[in-house]
């Protein structure tokens, strides 16, 4: 059965200041891909689709992609390696992109410009994000049982594992009932301080530390990518369509269709440490991170072996 793993690289990482998803943070210059890849791969996908911006389609083709076509999957088969550029060519043609408009159009659009190359259930995450060993072993199990159509699956982490102390960071807050996604919205100014306590600056309120938060760990079946369409040209088209840098972000277009009953998401909870990059002074304790998962024989020496 061929699943799929999605990767979003194609942000600009603003707020870190370059392009986080090719620094190098392992003993061995490995990206944070990598080890997504790496662990993706132990737990059963069969396939990788790298959505990334076109000046860095090379670069990830060379440092990842290009290697990636000669390891075996679990099955057998060779891992098949796909891409999709997230761009502006991709917009509907009744479009007209603002001018001065450089940012993406978020992460719907991320996965809605992978359609074209994914025909299985997928899951779908953030290239500068470490999600686990065992989180990608519970979605795949997911995926594999996943119904044609109307369920979807998400894995949640807690709020105080997932913030950083140098900024405020955007995360999908969710409630949850019956390990069913009943909402998600979207905390675009969440700032972690160094007494533990996390607040919501943009509406002003505390957070609690263990509340469920999304991190862009989807997994879907590929019946998704028509409505996620419908969704992505109803943003165009509204006011958020004229801003310079509005997001269509996921978690809001899987709102939507919990709201109207078209999507019941399971909610899956992993107990392995989520850690990623935002702020370039993250980059450090996420090396130190690595160096201690090497260390411990979570992974080999290097992933480039």
């Amino acid at each position: 059965m061929k699943i799929s793993l999605v990767i979003m690289a194609a942000g600009l990482g603003s707020r870190y200041g370059g392009s986080k998803q090719v620094d190098g943070l392992g003993p061995h210059g490995e990206i944070l891909m990598e080890y997504s890849i790496y662990d993706a791969l132990r737990a059963g996908f069969n396939k990788v689709v790298f959505v990334v911006r076109p000046e860095m389609e090379e670069t990830v083709r060379k440092t990842v992609g290009d290697p990636l076509r000669r390891r075996t999957a679990l099955d057998g088969s060779p891992v098949e390696v796909a891409y999709a550029c997230q761009d502006f060519s991709s917009v509907p043609s009744f479009y007209s992109v603002p001018e001065g408009r450089t940012k993406p159009f978020g992460t719907l659009h991320a996965l809605l410009c992978a359609g074209r190359e994914v025909h299985e259930p997928c899951c779908v995450i953030n290239a500068d994000d470490y999600y686990g060993i065992g989180a990608y072993g519970t979605i795949y199990r997911a995926l594999t049982a996943l119904p044609e159509r109307g369920q979807a699956v998400m894995v949640g982490y807690a709020l105080k594992n997932t913030a950083s102390l140098y900024g405020t960071v955007s995360r999908g807050i969710c409630t949850v009932e019956g390990g069913r996604l009943k909402s998600v919205r979207e905390a675009l100014k969440v700032q972690l301080y160094p007494d533990g306590k996390l607040r919501d600056l943009a509406e002003d309120r505390p957070l609690a530390p263990d509340t469920v938060v999304s991190m862009n760990f989807w997994g879907f079946a590929p019946s998704i990518f028509p409505g996620m369409q419908a969704y992505f040209e109803n943003f165009l088209r509204s006011e958020a369509g004229k801003d310079l840098k509005a997001e269509c972000f996921l978690p809001a277009m899987v709102q939507q269709e919990i709201d109207r009953g078209a999507l019941d998401v399971l909610v899956l909870r992993s107990a392995d440490r989520w850690f990623g990059m935002t702020y370039r002074e993250d980059r450090a304790q996420v090396a130190e991170e690595l160096r201690r998962l090497h260390s411990a024989g979570a992974y080999p020496e290097s992933l480039r072996a």
